[in-house]
């Protein structure tokens, strides 16, 4: 009776539209009351959720994300990409996928992604003779980079919802390849539509106009490497890192660049706070409700189930990705990161799964739930810039479905897609 109440009144709120973190929090302690737990153990694991060290590094990234999004670094990043790679066949169609790759690898968020290129990608493309509905599909896609790319805040959280017992660094850098991989996939897709349709290609540049869109470029790309390589060489820890990143961004933006007025500043902090307090709402009602999912046994009877079903590993992990897909399509990644890693994560790691690999596999997954309804926030985002019906965007985005699905294959059933990287570098 407890745990139908803990998912049935999750399930009724979640329908019913109330926000997710109030919906895991309200559900939580009707079941703490229910078994009669003093509601202090209720509060303390609220607190105790949002207490985590590592959680110190989220505001920084978001921060420094919002700081490149108002800065003007994305407009350089697309100037780069679009004279690397803007000659090919449908050239503005590999310009959005390869802008998404180096856009979040500073932002490491998808919907900032979406937010900052589509806004300047999405109007250019329609303009060029691409259809509306191309352009949105493949800006939304490709922004899943910046969850794949480090640095990711979702990274972050999900390293939380392990009891912390991996390296942000080590998960970060397992990102890489399978980024890569994704992207290329994408590209090639992007490609296929663009050549079916006989979209129109650009003139190359010269190199000389490569070279110096890249020494453009090079102040914001430097970020990443602060960020990134200041972790993995352990001279700053991941929050160190976080914050040395912001500060860099904020000098870059306003002292080299002078691109970055007060008002957009303003802008930048505002949403900073904002995006970080429903984070962190997030982070603790998920933590309460996860104690009451711990102690009604569910992540043990659903390894059962899925054991009972079959023994074969394949079967388990195919099992395991429909069902983050579907969950995906109805929830919000951050707070599927936070209930869905205790239940899944034994089950994976029962079958010799890496923690780390996991965590990569479940980063694409459901970082592919933000392109698909009814809650794709990167899909609605992208359809909103494009003035395009999601109706009319879903009818012809299957070609880059079917990339990320390819890719995620390949990370879940090639464990060196995700693991040769760390190996390599000794992590």
């Amino acid at each position: 009776m407890g745990l139908a109440i803990l998912l049935g009144l999750f399930a009724l709120f979640t329908l019913s539209g109330v926000p997710v973190a109030f919906a895991l929090g309200i559900s939580a302690i009707a079941s703490f009351m229910y078994e009669g737990l003093p509601l202090m153990i209720g509060f303390q694991r609220y607190v105790s959720g949002m207490s985590a060290f590592s959680l110190l590094a989220i505001p920084f990234f978001i921060f420094a994300g919002e700081l490149m999004l108002h800065g003007g670094i994305a407009a350089r990043l697309v100037s780069l990409a679009s004279a690397a790679v803007g000659w090919m066949r449908g050239g503005l169609g590999q310009v959005n996928v390869f802008s998404s790759m180096l856009f979040g690898g500073i932002s490491g968020s998808a919907v900032a992604d979406v937010s900052a290129l589509g806004s300047l990608l999405i109007p250019v493309m329609k303009k060029k003779g691409y259809s509306a509905d191309y352009a949105v599909n493949v800006t939304v896609t490709s922004s899943i980079a910046g969850i794949m790319i480090p640095p990711s805040h979702n990274m972050i959280l999900y390293v939380v919802a392990t009891g912390g017992g991996i390296s942000v660094a080590n998960l970060f850098i397992a990102g890489v390849v399978p980024g890569l991989l994704m992207c290329v996939l994408l590209a090639v897709a992007a490609r296929y539509v663009a050549v079916k349709n006989a979209y129109p290609t650009e003139e190359f540049p010269g190199w000389k106009v490569i070279l110096l869109s890249f020494l453009g470029a090079v102040p914001g790309l430097i970020t990443a490497v602060i960020v990134v390589g200041g972790a993995l060489s352990g001279i700053f820890t991941v929050t160190e890192s976080g914050a040395i990143g912001a500060i860099y961004a904020v000098l870059i933006t306003g002292l080299v660049y002078r691109s970055l007025s007060l008002s957009a500043f303003w802008v930048a902090v505002i949403r900073s706070v904002k995006t970080t307090a429903m984070v962190m709402i997030l982070v603790g009602c998920a933590s309460a409700f996860g104690y009451m999912l711990a102690m009604y046994e569910v992540p043990k009877v659903l390894a059962s189930s899925l054991t009972s079903i079959s023994d074969n590993p394949i079967v388990i992990l195919l099992m395991m990705n429909v069902m983050l897909l579907v969950l995906g399509m109805i929830m919000d990644m951050a707070a599927l990161i936070l209930i869905c890693t205790p239940i899944f994560l034994p089950v994976a790691v029962s079958l010799g799964m890496d923690p780390i690999h996991f965590g990569v596999m479940l980063m694409m997954n459901l970082g592919l739930g933000l392109c698909t309804p009814p809650v794709g926030g990167c899909l609605f985002v992208g359809c909103a810039i494009g003035e395009v019906p999601i109706q009319k965007a879903l009818r012809t985005i299957w070609p880059f479905y079917l990339a990320i699905l390819g890719a995620l294959m390949l990370v879940t059933f090639v464990p060196s897609v995700s693991m040769l990287l760390p190996q390599w570098i000794g992590l």
